[in-house]
Parts: structure tokens; C-alpha cells; sequence
């Protein structure tokens, strides 16, 4: 028996040797794919510790491994010399994902897609935001880079490669390390569950798909849904007409008769596209002067609908565009005015009144190929779009283009000569001075973002910083020069007798993108001490990720010369949903909208590209999985949470295969309108 442990204990010893040999070679001869290892995974761990914060969840840490394991693989296959150009390709590669979505979380609260290096060149235009959207911490993932650059230095002085070269079999580590990757990747995949898969495939929600997937997933991923313009369409065509076919039996939107139906019917419409203007603002006083009086006024005398969201997603503004006037959402990669322009919107707001009669516009003081408008407009509906050069004289120039004061002015003269010569007219008017950065608006505007305040000693009135020299400074600067722009606007069109026949818009396109430590200044400044209040002090106002988003919301006002509709309507309310509204009142009608006429519904739904969601009740974020009551006397139960869930789930999905499938052109090709009709 004795004998018997004493051999057995001689091999486990011998074993234990060789291994720790074989692990010692490894180590000497691999130091090169280990640092690139380290390298890599440090980066998407740390990535997920600045954004999601989903640190210690081993899912995301066992994607990003087996990914880095696998790609690092066919490093063996070269030469011992030639692999640190391989392996430092790949961590460069790795580095600049973990650094742009970095930044762009900082900005955006999301993750970026291949698919805006369409739209990269109009980034250059505003390169002076760059100084402000990029932290420092977001330099960090280069530093990891750099010290990989020093071990190669490192090795090739001490004749590293030269002993490699001499041990290495690349076939043999390549196979091993490809099969080690492939176990991790086992692992992974086990852990996995269908709603993981779900929302990988479908791609929007992109915050949870980075936290149970790792970032080098997503980003793979993502190249693969970028290419959903060009593949998509030769796949799936019958699934996606069947789930059209299903939703629009059982959600077709019908006619809508209220108080307001037809009230404006044979007007002409003038929308005022207000480029990054919040709702916060109308109302907002610093030392007691109006930051908005125009607007304030407007929404005083029309329809002022204080609780609208954007629902825009990687477009932005052609986002924005798009879904106010087709009510539908923008696709989950990608953006509709770059990769999908080309489809069939019939049911565009601009298709449906041209079949009225009406003349339909657009004006925009920048470049004409901006988001592609050039080539989307014509889809979309507009049968002319006046813009930068063709359009304007280049009077005066604010950031990205002509001054807003200047685009107004020349272009009420062009809406003269339209209003001269057809009978209706529906027009957009695409406001740009108060597109970031920012930078320069001080020229151009006094208002004062400074405070004034007592000394609480001597009383006497003394003047600290606040905003001034802050982005939330300029941009607020650069919102009351805008809305000054737009109380000009509305005197020239009343000199020119155009206002009695028409109705004005006015929308927000989206949120100015500000980051969650300039609202904290605008709220919590202590002008005698000069700094931020400390949180312990009661008048503290909390800015966490709930109430950042919901401050997010833009104004929706629709007013006319006459002010005979005056009413705040509180109920909640998004650009989809400005369609469905606009269309009974003007008498046309869209069958395929996902939105509602705010006055027909009785508990509406914002549903945001991204998945999550908003009612009057409570705002849900799907990322988290979590939501939160807007009121502390609702008590709402998992029946209502997996309700909305469930909308909102299916009304991105339906838009998607509406837009990547074309399916308003195979309606004609495929009736399925007699379809619908016949489940109906």
C-alpha cells in the first residue's frame, strides 16, 4: 500500500514538474501574445467600468476573452519576427474601440456603430466640439498601448524573438491557442440566455448587448448589422411581411374624430425645426431675465405640449426629420437618411398632403448633402430643398453655416414667392446657430450668464461666474440668440400677411447632448463661495441618470396668429406622434403610423429606439431592466411594466422591417393592405 503512494505521489510530482516546466517555457516564449492579451481585456474591462459599470459580471469578460484569443491565434501563423506587427495591429484596433465608444458614451449614454462612418466627413465641421466632448480618463486606454510598444522594445534587445524562433511550432500554438479560445467561447455561450440572443440579433438595445456580450462582440456584431442595407433585403422578406401583416391587423391605425379634426384643414404649415433647443429653457429666468421670450410668448398663445421627447437615435437630426413625418422610429443600425434612403415612404407627411395639392419644402442654411438630405428629400417628399449656396447669400456666418437671423430673413422671401404662386404650402424650416460647439457665439449674443447676488454680510449686490466661460453658458447664450431669430421670423412673416393662412411648428429636434456635470452647475451653483453646493445641503438638486434623461425632453408648440387653441397640454408625447396629431387636424390620414394623435389616446407611450420607454406614469430603461415611477403615490405592478415592454419591443422591431424591407413599396407588390383587411 505504501508502495502504491509512493508511485503515485511520484507521478503527481513528476506531473506537477512538468507542468510547471511546460508553463515556464510558455510564459518565457509567449510574453509578446500574453501582453497583448492583458492589453486588450484591460481595455474593454476598464470601458465597462467608465459606462455601464457592469465591472464584475464575468459574461462580458469571457466575450471579450475568447475574442481576443481567437483573433490572437492566427498570430502564430506568422513568423516570431514579423507577429508584433499582427498583435500590435490588433491592439490598436482594440484600443481605438474601447476610446471612440468611450467618448461617445460620455456624450450620447450609448455605444457607437460602424455605421456613422458614413457620416464621419460631417464631423469635421465641428471639430471644436471635440475639445469638449473628450475627457481625460478617456486617454487612459492608450496608456496600456504605449507600454505594450515598450515590452516589444524590451524583448527585441534582449534576443527574445531570435530564442522563439528557435522553440515555436506557430501551426501547433496556433491550434492550441484557437482551441483554448473556442473553450472560453463554450463557456460563454453556456451562460447565455434567449433574451441574450434576442437583443443581440435585433442590436438596439446596445448598452445591455455590451454588458453580456463584452465590447469586441458588439462591435462584430455591428459590422454585420451595418451591412443590413445591402443583405437584409435578399433574406427574410416573407418573416418580415407576416410580422407587418400580424401587427397592422391587430394595431392599424383608424381615423381619429375629436374636437380638433380638421381645424386646420386647407391651412398652409410652417415647421420650425429648432436645432438642440430643450424644454427647460422655456420659462427659464437668470437675474430674472427670460432666456426665451419668444418662445415663451408662443407657447403661451398656441397649443404648448410641455411633456414631447425626441426619439432620435445615431441620426440625430435626420432622425428627428424622419420620424416626426413618417411616424415611424429610426432603424436600430445605421440611420435611415444615409442607408435607407431609397425606399418608398409614401406615407410621409410630405407624400399625403402633396396628394391635397400642397407645395412641399425644405430650407437649411448648411451644406446640401448634410445627412444626405439631398437625396433622402425627394423620397420623402419634398419637391424642392433651398440650402447653403444654391439657396442663400452668405451674409453672416455662425458655426456651422448662415446665422439663423439671416437664414429667416432670406427665406421669408422665398416663402413669399411660394405662398405668390401655389395655393398650399407645407415648408420646414431648419434652424443651425445653435448647433454645438458653440463656440463663437459670444459675438453674437449678450445675454448675461453671470449672477447676481447679495453679500450675505454687507448686502451689498455683487456678480459671481456661474455660467460664464461653461458650455452650458454658451449653449444658453446660443439659445436665446436663436430664439430671438425665431420673434423675428414670426414679424416678417406678419409683415408679409403670410401668418393669416398659416400655421406655425415649432419642435426641438433633440437635446444639446450637455453633459451631466453642466446641468449640476446650472442647478446647484453657490455664487458666494463660487462653487458647486455640497450634496449634503438641502437645496441640492439630485442629477442622476433618471432625471437626466427626462430633462432631455424639447418643445412642441403649434400656434397660430389668431391664438384661438391656447392650452398646455401636459400628457406625455413623442415625435412620433406629431404625424398622427398634425394629420386630423389637417384631414389626411396614415395607416401605418406607431404613434397616436395625442388627443385620441388615453394613456400614450414614448418608446425610444433603444428600447426603453415612457409614460405618464413611469420611465423605463431597458438596458437596466429597471424603471422608475414618476410619482410616489403610483404603485405599478409587473403586469404594467411587461405591457409596455412588450409595445415597445414590438413597434422598434416593426419600424426596422418596415424600412430595411421597403414594405410600403411591396404593399403594392404583394397587396398586403387586402390582407390586413382580410384578418381584420
Amino acid at each position: 500500500m505504501k508502495e502504491k503512494l509512493k508511485k503515485v505521489l511520484y507521478e503527481c510530482i513528476n506531473k506537477f514538474k512538468k507542468f510547471k516546466l511546460f508553463s515556464s517555457t510558455y510564459a518565457r516564449t509567449n510574453i509578446l501574445f500574453i501582453s497583448y492579451i492583458v492589453v486588450s481585456l484591460f481595455n474593454s474591462t476598464l470601458l465597462r467600468y467608465f459606462t455601464t459599470e457592469a465591472f464584475w459580471n464575468i459574461k462580458p469578460v469571457l466575450a471579450d476573452l475568447s475574442v481576443i484569443l481567437i483573433i490572437g491565434a492566427l498570430g502564430y501563423l506568422f513568423k516570431p519576427h514579423n507577429q508584433f506587427k499582427y498583435f500590435s495591429v490588433w491592439s490598436i484596433i482594440f484600443t481605438l474601440i474601447c476610446f471612440i465608444n468611450s467618448v461617445y458614451y460620455n456624450n450620447f449614454y450609448s455605444f457607437t456603430s460602424l455605421s456613422l462612418l458614413a457620416t464621419a466627413g460631417q464631423g469635421l465641421s465641428v471639430a471644436d466640439a471635440l475639445t469638449k466632448i473628450v475627457e481625460l480618463k478617456d486617454f487612459i486606454f492608450f496608456i496600456p498601448l504605449i507600454i505594450f510598444f515598450f515590452i516589444n522594445s524590451y524583448l527585441k534587445k534582449r534576443g527574445y524573438y531570435d530564442l522563439v524562433s528557435e522553440i515555436e511550432i506557430g501551426k501547433i500554438r496556433a491550434m492550441n491557442t484557437m482551441l483554448a479560445g473556442l473553450i472560453v467561447l463554450g463557456f460563454f455561450i453556456s451562460m447565455l440566455t434567449g433574451t441574450d440572443l434576442s437583443r443581440l440579433k435585433k442590436q438596439w438595445n446596445r448598452e445591455y448587448v455590451v454588458m453580456q456580450f463584452g465590447i469586441y462582440v458588439y462591435q462584430g456584431n455591428d459590422v454585420i448589422a451595418s451591412l443590413k442595407p445591402q443583405i437584409s433585403p435578399l433574406f427574410g422578406l416573407d418573416t418580415a411581411v407576416k410580422e407587418f401583416v400580424d401587427y397592422f391587423a391587430l394595431n392599424k391605425n383608424e381615423d381619429t374624430t375629436n374636437k380638433y379634426t380638421n381645424i386646420y384643414e386647407g391651412k398652409n404649415v410652417l415647421m420650425i425645426h429648432a436645432e438642440s433647443i430643450q424644454n427647460w429653457l422655456i420659462g427659464a429666468t437668470i437675474n430674472g431675465v427670460e432666456i426665451t421670450p419668444n418662445l415663451n410668448r408662443l407657447s403661451n398663445q398656441g397649443m404648448y405640449f410641455t411633456n414631447f421627447h425626441s426619439q432620435e437615435s445615431v441620426g440625430t437630426s435626420s432622425d428627428s426629420e424622419f420620424t416626426l413625418n413618417t411616424s415611424l422610429l429610426p432603424v436600430s443600425s445605421g440611420t435611415v437618411f444615409v442607408s435607407y434612403w431609397n425606399r418608398n415612404y409614401a406615407y410621409s407627411t410630405q407624400n399625403l398632403l402633396k396628394e391635397k395639392g400642397y407645395y412641399t419644402f425644405s430650407m437649411h442654411g448648411n451644406n446640401c448633402d448634410m445627412w444626405n438630405r439631398n437625396n433622402m428629400y425627394p423620397h420623402l417628399g419634398y419637391d424642392k430643398f433651398y440650402c447653403y449656396t444654391d439657396a442663400y447669400t452668405i451674409d453672416e456666418v455662425i458655426g456651422l453655416g448662415v446665422s439663423d437671423k439671416s437664414f429667416f430673413n432670406q427665406s421669408v422671401d422665398i416663402i413669399k414667392e411660394i405662398d405668390s404662386t401655389h395655393d398650399n404650402f407645407y415648408g420646414t424650416l431648419i434652424m443651425l446657430t445653435n448647433h454645438t460647439p458653440w463656440s463663437d457665439i459670444s459675438e453674437f449674443s449678450e445675454f448675461d450668464v453671470t449672477m447676481k447676488y447679495n453679500d450675505p454680510v454687507t448686502g451689498e449686490e455683487k456678480v459671481a461666474p456661474y455660467l460664464e466661460g461653461t458650455t452650458i453658458g454658451d449653449y444658453i447664450k446660443s439659445v436665446n440668440y436663436a430664439d430671438a431669430a425665431i420673434g423675428e421670423l414670426i414679424n416678417r412673416l406678419d409683415e408679409e400677411n403670410i401668418l393669416d393662412d398659416t400655421v406655425i411648428v415649432i419642435y426641438g429636434d433633440h437635446d444639446a447632448k450637455l453633459k451631466k456635470s453642466e446641468y449640476n452647475r446650472y442647478y446647484n451653483y453657490d455664487p458666494v463661495k463660487d462653487e458647486i453646493k455640497d450634496k449634503t445641503d438641502e437645496s441640492y438638486v439630485v442629477v442622476d441618470d433618471y432625471t437626466y434623461e427626462l430633462n432631455r425632453e424639447v418643445p412642441f408648440i403649434i400656434w397660430t396668429k389668431n391664438n384661438q387653441y391656447s392650452m398646455k397640454v401636459d400628457k406625455v408625447m413623442g415625435m412620433y406622434d406629431v404625424q398622427p396629431t398634425l394629420a386630423n387636424m389637417f384631414n389626411f390620414h396614415n395607416p401605418y403610423a406607431l404613434g397616436k394623435d395625442i388627443f385620441s389616446v388615453e394613456e400614450n407611450v414614448v418608446v425610444f429606439p433603444n428600447g426603453n420607454w415612457l409614460t405618464d406614469k413611469m420611465y423605463y430603461n431597458s438596458q437596466k431592466d429597471e424603471g422608475v415611477a414618476l410619482s410616489v403615490n403610483e404603485v405599478l405592478g409587473t403586469d404594467y411594466i411587461a405591457n409596455f415592454t412588450k409595445i415597445s419591443e414590438n413597434r422598434v422591431s416593426i419600424a426596422d422591417k418596415i424600412i430595411v424591407y421597403d414594405l410600403f413599396e411591396k404593399t403594392k407588390e404583394l397587396e398586403i393592405e387586402e390582407k390586413i383587411a382580410e384578418i381584420k
